[in-house]
């Protein structure tokens, strides 16, 4: 992967990606992410990438997105390859702090304030004038502010909301002491207004799985007949257990391993939960017990976690397999999940089992023999972390068979399509 690529803030870039497939390719997409896709290093993404690997096979792209990790300019060339136009606006970190003022000030939702900007918005409708794109496909709530009122009628707008973001809010306030409480609360409160007049506005609002849908439909009944939902998709031929790993933990070591984007507040609250309520009284009857935290930008909370006995912290891996490879099972002690968890569907398709709340499993199909356990008492989570650790690893291969079978972006993203291009049902 290159890494003395630069790119200039803001720049629109017209780079195509190879000009003879362009002239085969007669559809043209705006696509508007929130984040850059790519790398697909955390849950959004992971979604946000396959979407653009798989749309620019069969439309042309014009990307509009925003670069929020310096570490990310390095990756600009490998998006724009996909891309016959683009878009690539730099988010400063210090964003949070103006936006959220800005936010207060003008009575918005704080994190439509912290994604408003000038040079994407003149682009979106540079594009739309020049390009007349045949859809638009929104990428998260936030981006959705940028197609308001620019998009013809005749053209079709598919709002990805991924989540019910407004709810994720409404529950960070009921976790939260005042102020940040009321703060959170008005958040939710702001968000759910913007994202009922989204999804009024558009022609299909998606969320990324059933429950979620199920939840927005009863947030906003007006828009029910157009409220649908995918699910996520896994690299089964990347998460392959049949290939081989190094050992990256000690010969005596018994793990349990997490993984996720480790400055992410319900990780950080997931994995803190395990060592107060859980980790000292497995180690107890364990004392090689391990509890493995693999996962980028590990915050002051979770780093200070590493000084706990048997807990491990790796920060940033460059490949998450082998510590999945080598566990006994993923450990999933989210208190608070929205959506599809993408650690457990890469865990179930290694073979690993499964520990995990209930929380952290919803939108997970069931399916007959796979080896998940549901714990969301600490005692019961005790109990099964000592039902795993008391046996050589088990291979879940039911999960992996779940994940063959349910979770393939191909599959998952022909249906989008289907909405891009008004063919699709309205199931």
């Amino acid at each position: 992967m290159p890494d003395n690529i630069t790119a200039l803030p803001g720049v629109s870039k017209g780079l195509p990606c190879c000009d003879e497939l362009n002239q085969s390719k007669n559809k043209k997409l705006l696509y508007l992410v929130h984040r850059l896709p790519f790398p697909p290093n955390k849950g959004d993404k992971i979604s946000s990438n396959n979407m653009l690997k798989f749309f620019s096979a069969g439309w042309r792209v014009h990307l509009g997105t925003f670069v929020d990790d310096p570490q990310d300019w390095q990756h600009t060339a490998i998006v724009e390859r996909y891309c016959e136009d683009s878009c690539i606006v730099d988010l400063p970190r210090r964003k949070k702090i103006t936006g959220s003022l800005h936010g207060l000030l003008t009575g918005n939702a704080l994190s439509l304030s912290y994604y408003a900007n000038t040079a994407l918005a003149d682009w979106v409708r540079a594009s739309v004038a020049r390009e007349s794109p045949d859809a638009v496909l929104v990428f998260s709530g936030v981006m959705a502010q940028f197609v308001k009122d620019v998009i013809p009628a005749d053209v079709p707008v598919v709002f990805d909301a991924e989540d019910v973001d407004s709810e994720k809010w409404r529950s960070y306030a009921a976790a939260k002491p005042w102020p940040l409480s009321w703060l959170y609360r008005r958040e939710a409160d702001k968000l759910l207004a913007y994202e009922r007049e989204m999804a009024a506005a558009t022609d299909v609002s998606i969320f990324v799985s059933a429950e979620e849908a199920a939840l927005f439909k009863a947030l906003a009944p007006e828009s029910a007949d157009k409220i649908h939902f995918r699910t996520q998709g896994v690299d089964s031929a990347y998460f392959d257990p049949a290939l081989s790993y190094e050992n990256p933990y000690g010969p005596q070591d018994k793990v349990l391993v997490f993984t996720g984007a480790m400055d992410y507040w319900p990780n950080v609250e997931a994995v803190k939960w395990f060592c107060d309520h859980v980790l000292t009284e497995v180690r107890k009857a364990e004392p090689d017990f391990v509890f493995c935290i693999v996962g980028m930008k590990p915050s002051d909370e979770v780093q200070q976690l590493a000084r706990l006995p048997g807990v491990r912290v790796t920060g940033g891996v460059p490949d998450v397999r082998p510590y999945l490879a080598h566990a006994l099972a993923a450990c999933l002690p989210l208190q608070l999940a929205r959506g599809i968890q993408n650690k457990a569907l890469e865990a179930m398709a290694m073979e690993l089992p499964v520990l995990a709340t209930r929380d952290a499993l919803v939108g997970i199909v069931e399916h007959a023999g796979v080896n998940a356990r549901v714990a969301d008492e600490p005692q019961e989570m005790v109990t099964q972390a000592l039902a795993i650790l008391s046996q050589e690893r088990q291979y879940n291969r039911a999960g992996r068979e779940c994940v063959l079978a349910h979770y393939n972006w191909d599959t998952n993203l022909k249906r989008m399509e289907s909405f891009l291009t008004r063919d699709g049902s309205a199931s």
